[in-house]
């Protein structure tokens, strides 16, 4: 899967992103929501609207980009963001409704061996 082209804000320059300055400015000095969302690099968000024109350039950035599903490290990188930047972003999200998180899907669980024998053993018993 290709990641969302252009993302990255003009003026930061590669690997520098504006510095530790442009991160407080981004989450407005916080390090975390007023609201709890329990977000890991896992969680997948999917945007549920389109951006309003009032919208924080990183979030309409975000909204854009969850069309489909995504990580939260897979945004993280997209933006060029820390992932603790990016979940705090995630987080005013959630709260205010525009984007659902989802658990990622679980991975499944191998069937029990006992179970299939004894379910062979019975089909070929007919």
């Amino acid at each position: 899967m290709s990641g969302p082209d252009n993302v990255r804000h003009p003026g930061w320059a590669d690997g520098v992103e504006g510095g530790p300055e442009r991160l407080y400015v981004v989450t407005a000095g916080r390090s975390s929501s007023s609201a709890p969302v329990v977000l890991d690099l896992v969680t997948l968000i999917v945007s549920r609207g389109r951006p309003e024109r009032a919208t924080q350039p990183e979030h309409t950035a975000i909204l854009r980009m969850c069309a489909s599903p995504l990580s939260v490290a897979e945004i993280s990188a997209y933006m060029g963001l820390p992932a603790s930047t990016v979940t705090v972003l995630l987080a005013d999200l959630v709260h205010g409704g525009h984007v659902e998180a989802r658990a990622p899907v679980p991975v499944a669980q191998l069937p029990d061996v006992e179970l299939l024998e004894a379910v062979m053993h019975g089909l070929r018993k007919l």
